[in-house]
């Protein structure tokens, strides 16, 4: 498991420096099994504002930029990118760094007879994504000069823990600070929540059609929601997860992620436009019945393992994986968010092992406990 020191922090009330928090998880038996300093490399990249930018006199694709660092000296740049211009503000790689998206050594060099000192990266030059369209384009109000590494909050290092599966309390980073405020080195701080009543009548109801095993699924809570308009989540958010692995979809689904990783408690949204009927049921499968899921794959689900159903068949592998069709929706729609306590029953672990590619959100839904960690409370039930 994943999480940053910052994160960590929204939790623990600490001045303990990194070496010590290292020792501390593993002496509690959260092994740590690396640190990564995402700062490495990236010490000399800054914020550059293109201070003039004409064409190439001997190339009609290039541009011949003029950056402002934030020094005294504006820097020569010949650029290819589409979207070079004058006044806009992008990420400046020196000469002398190694670009880490290509492993690129940078050197002052001449360009088609024009000297060349740098460059102005792309987001797959600096390993941030695929994208290779055109350089970087940051707001206006960019401070010129700022390092890369602030900007993007590279300084925030990431530890990775070895969780066992008897440390299903320590599956959100809250349970994480709460451990390590018992060994004295910081105070957990308080978990800031209220009530927020209901403000019209849920169009989806919930129903538990267990038998005699109810203890599969203890309890299932949910929330309707309307007027809702699922974009892109905030920047924070987005890098929070990226630092962690994760790649952000969309607000709805970064929030789940988000929760998930930071609270422990597992949670899935349905777009309540695509379901079928007016419940959601945690039931058992029905022998051979399918359900085509979110990683692109269809599953043939037996009667011991535990979904989540609609009026039209299996929607979800409660605990592993949602289903494609009542996926969390990207434009205005109303939706639907729920939260449940798993056991790590046999239909649980079955179904797990069913799904050939097990994600980190499927493992701390195998690690789910029955009852929310300390400091985390009940949600209402709806």
């Amino acid at each position: 498991m994943k999480f940053t020191l910052n994160w960590l922090k929204d939790h623990l009330d600490t001045d303990a420096p990194l070496s010590v928090i290292d020792e501390k998880l593993t002496s509690i038996g959260l092994e740590v099994e690396g640190i990564e300093d995402r700062a490495e490399g990236f010490e000399k990249f800054v914020v550059g504002h293109v201070v003039t930018c004409e064409q190439h006199p001997d190339a009609d694709r290039l541009r011949v930029c003029m950056v402002d660092t934030g020094t005294d000296k504006l820097v020569q740049v010949v650029c290819g990118a589409p979207n070079a211009r004058q006044g806009l503000k992008g990420v400046f790689a020196p000469a002398g760094t190694r670009v880490p998206g290509t492993g690129l050594d940078l050197k002052a060099t001449k360009i088609r007879g024009v000297d060349s000192s740098g460059m102005l990266c792309s987001e797959r030059e600096l390993g941030l994504s695929e994208d290779h369209d055109g350089i970087i384009d940051l707001p206006e109000d960019t401070e010129i000069g700022q390092s890369f590494v602030s900007l993007m909050g590279l300084d925030d290092p990431v530890i990775e823990i070895a969780l066992t599966p008897d440390r299903a309390d320590c599956a959100g980073i809250r349970g994480i600070a709460r451990d390590l405020a018992a060994t004295g080195i910081g105070s957990l701080k308080p978990f800031a929540h209220g009530e927020t009543p209901a403000a019209f009548d849920t169009p989806i109801q919930w129903n538990r059609a267990l038998g005699d095993h109810g203890d599969a699924c203890p309890m299932v809570v949910g929330r309707a929601f309307q007027n809702i308009t699922n974009t892109a989540s905030p920047q924070w958010l987005q890098d929070r997860l990226r630092a962690i692995g994760l790649r952000p979809i969309s607000a709805l689904v970064d929030i789940t992620n988000y929760v998930t990783f930071d609270l422990g408690r597992p949670l899935h949204v349905f777009d309540i436009d695509k379901l079928s009927g007016d419940a959601l049921t945690m039931r058992f499968a029905k022998p051979g019945e399918k359900i085509e899921a979110l990683d692109g794959k269809t599953y043939t689900l037996d009667d011991q393992m535990t979904v989540i159903g609609d009026g039209a068949g299996a929607q979800a592998i409660a605990g592993v994986m949602g289903g494609e069709r009542p996926a969390a929706p990207r434009i205005r729609h109303p939706f639907f968010s729920k939260s449940r306590s798993l056991t790590r029953s046999r239909p649980l672990r079955r179904a797990v092992n069913s799904a050939l590619n097990q994600t980190p959100v499927i493992a701390l839904n195998v690690a789910s406990i029955p009852h929310p960690p300390f400091g985390v409370p009940t949600p209402p039930r709806l």
